[in-house]
């Protein structure tokens, strides 16, 4: 299936210079939105993990959709302040300022084989600062996985870390 047909590009969103791939559409759709879903449980099961990692906010859809689909547990990332309890931090910078990631400090067990999920890949920035954050709380970050991967920002080369995506664009 050509998921491609069903990523709407909205362009100077969200702001100009920018086209932003928007998932919307994928998800409108219940049979592309199985069809995306078994494909990447059919590659992250691989990999045998215990627990998944939805990055705020279109990764949440991402990760919970494929724990229930494969018998995980799923944990939320979020931006500081969003999560109720005691949560672990972890800062980082962005091409226009600094950002801050959170987990709940329970939410990760040591030890245990985390996915990390998220709808789309550019810089990596936000997919390297999730995995460092997990780092903390002692997981083992077996892999990375999206629906889309903007190739010509080259992520991979600074994650060094498992990645699988469905969809790659090299402009």
């Amino acid at each position: 299936m050509d998921l491609k047909k069903y990523i709407r590009g909205i362009p100077d969103y969200p702001k100009p210079g920018i086209l932003f791939y928007d998932i919307s559409t994928l998800i409108a759709n219940p049979k592309v939105w199985k069809y995306t879903i078994d494909s990447l449980s059919e590659e992250i099961g691989k990999n045998k993990p215990t627990m998944l990692a939805g990055i705020e906010a279109r990764g949440f859809l991402l990760a919970s959709a494929l724990a229930l689909n494969l018998n995980l547990g799923f944990t939320m990332i979020r931006k500081k302040g969003k999560l109720p309890g005691h949560c672990i931090s972890y800062d980082y910078e962005l091409e226009y300022g600094m950002d801050s990631l959170e987990i709940q400090e329970d939410a990760i067990k040591p030890g245990q084989k985390v996915v990390i999920l998220d709808d789309l890949l550019a810089t990596g920035g936000t997919m390297l600062a999730a995995s460092k954050l997990l780092r903390q709380v002692e997981a083992d970050v077996i892999s990375l996985a999206c629906i889309i991967e903007l190739d010509f920002l080259n992520a991979r080369k600074k994650l060094n870390i498992p990645c699988y995506s469905l969809i790659s664009y090299d402009k």
